[in-house]
């Protein structure tokens, strides 16, 4: 698995056709990307529909990449049985994935939320059961607590299951608190760590910072629990923040895509960080952050640091 991932959130299905998917999974895989992230809820079905087709079209040999896809919210069927994580929605969703994205298994599955009204033994029960047929080879969950994921390792162990191996949580520049504190056990214990919106949906490109375009995603009313989620507290001061982030950026010679994607990099616990891109042109500059990863010395962490004021510390003992 490559540290840049490619993910098929908002883009696939919505902005981009079979053809023109295709045509960035071939750029992407050319540049060295072989993991593409998918979710049934995406385009409720469509992503997944989609990137098959390119699958298809691309005719990659099986064993030169990895697909994954995630079960919580189902492709849109109103029938209670058709979300949330029971044994019968996780094999339903499971089943209607592969078909969709024109495979035989999944490389990974994740448990995309905690489902309270499910045992959990239930659920970690019928993803080990998925990884024993064949149909999954490994699983995850994603923006899971820290506790509910050492619990469902537990009840692995207990009960000779596959566990968990993998997490996905949203990480960024603004967003670090749980990555960096809250998961870190789990990462020391050998946790994978797939994380998504690195580039803050679209906050830390700067494209923002002079306002909100309307071809934009966030100016779209559809997207606005996407900007309450993105921006927590003041979004003037966030997008201060932002611009400053952006001069040093262009100190470094660099622009401020490629420094978060690298930040997000840098950390030793980031199995692969999942990118979004509408284009080619849009993936090729978001994959000038590996250049950018050396020039992240402890100086200029330490700078960027100053300017952030949001490193998270563990709570002084009692």
């Amino acid at each position: 698995m490559g540290i840049i991932s490619l993910g098929a959130w908002a883009t696939f299905g919505e902005t981009l056709n079979e053809e023109e998917a295709a045509a960035l999974m071939a750029a992407a895989y050319d540049s060295g990307i072989n993991f593409f992230d998918n979710a049934d809820v995406y385009g409720n079905g469509q992503a997944e529909q989609i990137m098959g087709c390119a699958l298809r079209r691309l005719g990659w040999p099986r064993e030169s990449y990895l697909v994954s896809s995630k079960v919580f919210w189902g492709a849109g069927l109103a029938a209670p049985t058709a979300k949330g994580l029971s044994r019968k929605h996780v094999f339903d969703a499971c089943h209607a994935a592969l078909k969709r994205l024109r495979v035989d298994y999944l490389d990974l599955y994740f448990c995309h939320r905690f489902d309270p009204e499910t045992p959990l033994e239930e659920t970690v029960r019928a993803m080990s059961d998925l990884v024993s047929q064949g149909k999954v080879l490994y699983w995850g969950t994603s923006e899971w607590s820290a506790q509910q994921i050492l619990e469902a390792r537990a009840i692995a162990q207990q009960q000779l299951l596959v566990g968990p191996i993998t997490e996905q949580p949203k990480y960024n520049l603004l967003h670090r608190q749980r990555v960096e504190l809250e998961y870190l056990r789990l990462l020391q214990l050998g946790m994978g760590m797939t994380i998504w919106s690195p580039l803050a949906s679209g906050f830390l490109t700067g494209k923002y910072n002079h306002g909100f375009p309307e071809d934009a995603r966030l100016s779209k009313s559809s997207y606005q629990w996407v900007l309450e989620r993105t921006v927590s507290g003041d979004l003037n001061k966030t997008l201060e923040l932002v611009r400053r982030l952006t001069a040093f950026a262009a100190e470094l010679n660099t622009n401020l895509a490629r420094l978060a994607v690298a930040w997000c990099l840098k950390n030793p616990y980031v199995s692969t960080a999942i990118t979004g891109a509408s284009s080619p042109r849009q993936l090729r500059d978001t994959l000038g952050a590996l250049e950018v990863i050396p020039l992240l010395t402890p100086q200029v962490i330490e700078h960027l640091e100053a300017i952030l004021g949001n490193k998270p510390f563990p709570p002084e003992p009692a």
